[in-house]
C-alpha cells in the first residue's frame, strides 16, 4: 500500500519556480539593481567547483554566484553573464536538518545571499546585513 500524503520531493523545476517567485517577490529596486542574472538549479555542484573552493562534502554548498560582480565590472570590458546556481540536494538537506524555516524561505535566503555576491558583497557583509534585518 502506497502512502503519498507527503508528496514527492521538490524537483529541479520546483526549486527553479521557487527561486523565480522569490526573486519576483524582492523589492523592485533590488531587482532592478541586480539586472540580468541567470538562475540555474542543479542537484549538486560539479566536482571541479567543489575542488576549486576546497569543499569536500557536496552537501556543503547550497548556492554559488558566478560572474563579475557589479562592483568589479568595467564598461570597457565585456563580461560573462552573471549566474546564480542553487543546488537542490544540499538545500533540501539543510532544510530537513534545520526544521525552523520553510523550503521557500531557505531558497529565498540562498538566492539573496548569492545575489549579494553579485553586488560585490563578501560573506561577512551579507551576514551582517541579514543579522540587522532580523
Amino acid at each position: 500500500m502506497s502512502d503519498d500524503r507527503w508528496g514527492a520531493a521538490p524537483s529541479l523545476d520546483d526549486l527553479a519556480e521557487m527561486a523565480e517567485h522569490a526573486f519576483a517577490s524582492l523589492p523592485e529596486g533590488f531587482r532592478k539593481l541586480a539586472g540580468e542574472v541567470v538562475f540555474r538549479v542543479d542537484d549538486f555542484p560539479p566536482d571541479e567547483v567543489l575542488d576549486e573552493l576546497g569543499i569536500e562534502d557536496p552537501f556543503g554548498l547550497t548556492g554559488l554566484y558566478s560572474g563579475v560582480s557589479l562592483a568589479d565590472r568595467s564598461v570597457l570590458a565585456a563580461s560573462e553573464p552573471s549566474r546564480v546556481f542553487l543546488y537542490r540536494r544540499p538545500i533540501l538537506d539543510e532544510w530537513a536538518e534545520r526544521g525552523d524555516v520553510t523550503l521557500e524561505e531557505l531558497v529565498t535566503h540562498v538566492l539573496v545571499h548569492e545575489i549579494g555576491h553579485h553586488f560585490g558583497l563578501s560573506d561577512p557583509q551579507i551576514d551582517a546585513i541579514e543579522a540587522a534585518a532580523e
